[in-house]
C-alpha cells in the first residue's frame, strides 16, 4: 500500500473538501491510503477519515505564529516525509506553497498541486504572493492538476498547461446519491412549510465571489411576479449579515430561509424547483454537478461559470449584464420539472465510481516512475 499526504481540507464542509472526500471514499485502500495535513482549527470529516484508516496532522496557522508554524512544518516533514510516496496539495490561490517546498526539501518525490478556483477571492497581498509563486511553482511541484481549464489558467503558465504533467481532474460525485426522490421532497417541504411554494435554491459560501446580493435582487423580482415563492440559502460566510440586511430591507424575511452549513445537502436539494448560481467566477463548482444529478433546472452566470460545467439540457447560462428583472423573467418562463441526467453525467466524466479508478491509476503511475 502506498501513502499519499493530502493538504487542502479545512473545517468547512465546502466543495474542495467534498471533492477530496469523494475520491478518498472510493479509491481502493489496499493500494492507496490518504493522510491529511491541515492548518485550521479542526478538519471536516475527521471521524470518517479515521474510520477509513487515514490519519490527520495539525499545523499551527502561519498567520497565528510564524515561529510555531515553521517549527510544526519542520517537525512534521522531518519525522513523516519518508512515509509518503506523494503529496497532493489542493489550493484556491498560490499565496502559500510551503507545503510543496517542505515536501521537496524532505524528499517526497511526487508533488502534485491542484487548482480549485479561477480568480482571486482574497486580499491584494495574497494576490501579489500568488503571482510571485506562480512564476516559481515548477521549481517545487512535479505535477499540475486543475478542476477546469479556467482553474488551470489561474495557476499555471502555458508551458505547464501544454505539458504531460498537466491534468484536469473532474469534480466527480456519486450520481446515484443525488437522484430525485419525491418522498424526501414531500417530507422536507411539509416540515419546512413550503409545500405549495416555488422554491429557489442556492448553496455556497456567503462571499462576494458567489454574488448572493445579486441573487437577492433576482429573487425580489421573482417574488414580485409570484408571491408564492421561497428562497433557500445554504452556507455561511463573511457576507451573511450584509445579505440578511438586504433581505430585511426588501421585506423578504418571510420568504427567505438562511439554513447555514448543512450535512443534508442531498435532501435539501430535493425540495428545490430551481437552482440559481450567479457567481462572478468559479473553478468548476461541485454543487452544479450535484444539482444536475438531481435533475433540477439550473440558471448560472455566463461569465462566472465554465461552459464545461454544463452536461445536461436543464442547465441555462444567463449573462450578468442582464438585470435581475430579466433573470427573473427567464426563470419564471419555464415550467420546472425534473430530468434524468445519469448518463450525461457519467459520459461527461463526473461519476465518482469511474473517476476514482482513473485518479488511483494516475497516482500509481506517478509513484512508480
Amino acid at each position: 500500500m502506498k501513502k499519499i499526504l493530502v493538504f487542502g481540507m479545512s473545517e468547512n464542509l465546502g466543495g474542495v473538501e467534498t471533492v477530496i472526500m469523494n475520491y478518498y471514499r472510493n479509491i481502493n485502500k489496499e493500494n492507496i491510503q490518504f493522510d491529511f495535513l491541515y492548518n485550521t482549527k479542526e478538519i471536516a470529516y475527521e471521524e470518517e477519515i479515521k474510520s477509513l484508516g487515514g490519519k490527520t496532522f495539525k499545523i499551527t496557522p502561519r498567520g497565528k505564529s510564524i515561529k510555531k508554524y515553521k517549527v510544526d512544518m519542520k517537525n512534521f516533514f522531518e519525522n513523516h516525509a519518508k512515509e509518503y510516496s506523494a503529496i497532493w496539495v489542493n489550493l484556491c490561490i498560490l499565496s502559500n506553497i510551503d507545503w510543496l517546498k517542505y515536501a521537496k526539501k524532505y524528499g517526497i518525490k511526487v508533488r502534485i498541486v491542484h487548482s480549485h478556483n479561477s480568480k482571486n477571492m482574497t486580499t491584494k497581498v495574497k494576490y501579489m504572493l500568488h503571482k510571485i509563486n506562480k512564476q516559481f511553482l515548477k521549481n517545487y511541484a512535479t505535477n499540475f492538476w486543475a478542476c477546469s481549464e479556467e482553474a488551470g489558467k489561474w495557476f499555471y503558465n502555458q508551458n505547464i498547461r501544454k505539458s504531460d504533467t498537466y491534468k484536469i481532474i473532474n469534480n466527480a460525485i456519486n450520481v446515484q446519491e443525488y437522484k430525485f426522490n419525491d418522498e424526501i421532497r414531500k417530507k422536507y417541504r411539509q416540515e419546512m412549510q413550503i409545500d405549495n411554494d416555488l422554491v429557489i435554491g442556492h448553496i455556497g459560501r456567503m462571499h462576494f465571489q458567489k454574488n448572493q446580493e445579486f441573487l437577492i435582487d433576482i429573487f425580489y423580482e421573482i417574488n414580485k411576479i409570484n408571491a408564492n415563492t421561497h428562497l433557500l440559502l445554504i452556507g455561511n460566510g463573511e457576507d451573511k449579515e450584509k445579505i440578511k440586511e438586504k433581505v430585511k430591507e426588501l421585506n423578504l424575511e418571510d420568504n427567505v430561509s438562511f439554513l447555514g452549513i448543512r450535512k443534508d445537502i442531498k435532501e435539501l436539494m430535493q425540495t428545490m424547483d430551481v437552482f440559481v448560481f450567479p457567481s462572478l467566477f468559479e473553478g468548476l463548482p461541485l454543487v452544479l454537478v450535484e444539482a444536475q444529478a438531481n435533475g433540477i433546472d439550473i440558471y448560472a452566470s455566463k461569465e462566472g461559470i465554465s461552459q464545461s460545467a454544463k452536461m445536461c439540457e436543464n442547465f441555462e447560462f444567463i449573462s450578468l449584464d442582464k438585470p435581475a428583472r430579466e433573470w427573473a423573467k427567464i426563470i419564471l418562463s419555464k415550467k420546472h420539472t425534473r430530468s434524468n441526467n445519469d448518463e450525461n453525467i457519467k459520459q461527461s466524466g463526473y461519476d465518482i465510481r469511474e473517476e476514482s479508478k482513473k485518479i488511483e491509476k494516475e497516482f500509481m503511475q506517478l509513484i512508480s516512475k
